[in-house]
Formats: C-alpha cells, sequence, structure tokens
C-alpha cells in the first residue's frame, strides 16, 4: 500500500491568512449553536461573508474545514476556561483555570460550545482522520498540565511519588465529563463537583498534606 504523504500548508499573506481565519471563525461560531452535522458550507460562507470560490480556495471539502476547527480549538490551550492559561504550574494556577471554566459554562448557560470535548461526541466515532486530530489535541492539553505539575513536583510542592500522568489525565477527565454533564443537565454543578474532585486529588499529593 503507497503511504501518501500530508500536502504541505500553502503560503498565506497576511490578507489570506486573515480570510482564512475568518471562514475557520465562523465555521466555528456555527458549530457551536448547530453542531458539526447542521452546519454546512453555505453557512460557513455566508456568515464569513466570502464567495464560494474564496471559500474553497482555502478549504476543498468540509472535512478539510473541519480539521481546521478542530485545530484552532486545540491550539486555544484548555478551553473552555478563559483567560487562557499558558502555565499550570501551582495549585493556584489549576484552581484559577477551574474556576475560569466553570464560569465559561455559567457563561454559555450550560448551552454547549464548539470544543474539543464536543467535537469528540459528534466525529470521533464515525470519522478517523477526526478521531485522531481530536485525540492529539487532547494529547498536548494533557502535556501542558503534565509540565505544569512536574514542574511543582520538582519545586518540592508534590510528592515525589506522585504519578504525574495519572493525575493530569484525571484532572482533563474530570473537565470533559463535567461539561458534558453540565451541558446535558442544564447546570453548572456537575462540572463544579468534577473539577473540585479532580483538584483535591491532585491536592492530596502536596507534600503538606495529611495522610
Amino acid at each position: 500500500m503507497t503511504v501518501t504523504e500530508e500536502p504541505k500548508p500553502r503560503r498565506l499573506t497576511p490578507k489570506g491568512r486573515a480570510t482564512r481565519d475568518r471562514i475557520v471563525e465562523a465555521a466555528t461560531e456555527l458549530i457551536a449553536r448547530n453542531g458539526v452535522a447542521g452546519t454546512g458550507i453555505e453557512d460557513v460562507r455566508a456568515a464569513a461573508g466570502v464567495s464560494g470560490s474564496q471559500l474553497y480556495h482555502y478549504f476543498d471539502s468540509k472535512q478539510a474545514l473541519i480539521r481546521a476547527v478542530i485545530t484552532r480549538q486545540a491550539d486555544s490551550v484548555l478551553q473552555p476556561g478563559e483567560p487562557r492559561v499558558t502555565a499550570l504550574d501551582s495549585f493556584e494556577a489549576l484552581r484559577a483555570w477551574a474556576d475560569a471554566a466553570i464560569e465559561r459554562q455559567v457563561e454559555t448557560g450550560c448551552r454547549g460550545d464548539c470544543n474539543l470535548g464536543s467535537l469528540a461526541g459528534e466525529l470521533s466515532v464515525r470519522d478517523e482522520e477526526s478521531r485522531s486530530d481530536i485525540a492529539n489535541g487532547f494529547l498536548r492539553w494533557k502535556d501542558l498540565v503534565l509540565d505544569g505539575l512536574r514542574a511543582m513536583r520538582d519545586r518540592g510542592e508534590l510528592r515525589a511519588d506522585a504519578d504525574l500522568e495519572e493525575l493530569a489525565l484525571s484532572l482533563l477527565s474530570a473537565l470533559q465529563g463535567g461539561v458534558l454533564l453540565s451541558q446535558t443537565m442544564l447546570q453548572v454543578r456537575p462540572l463544579e463537583a468534577s473539577m473540585n474532585a479532580a483538584l483535591a486529588y491532585i491536592h492530596s499529593f502536596a507534600v503538606d498534606a495529611v495522610g
């Protein structure tokens, strides 16, 4: 079987980059409201204010556009929390990120968003390319958390025997599971409970924690 190399992305002018970004932004907003299945190429074209030829210049299919949305959301770094966090390397930073994620659900009325979790729910079972892209996005998020936890351990704030990989996965699982349940029940309490439990678990490995 011949392995086909991924095509190299074309170099864009500043104007071209702005147009492409506008298309991806429009697609992201529409998917947040209508889901992937309920968002058509023509909907995106109209929302972005571009012609059909412009849209297909940057994305030759809906699949290519969806993959760009996945990349955008993975790059947004641990959404749905705001403000975006660059270093989750203290108990205070972890708490602030959790609170921001909770506040995001309050702001949207737990009505959903276009994030890796929602995209995974729609795409990962039937679309192997999308599943792989989403999985890679989650791995990048996990590594960001892992880097922060490693810094905490190196400073002597977490015990040397803490399984940092498990702690990072527990925190991301709490986020994704809590968001899903909150959006299903239309109340923020499930996300609050899951994040509080995950942070308490991490804190149990603090060097000054009572055993």
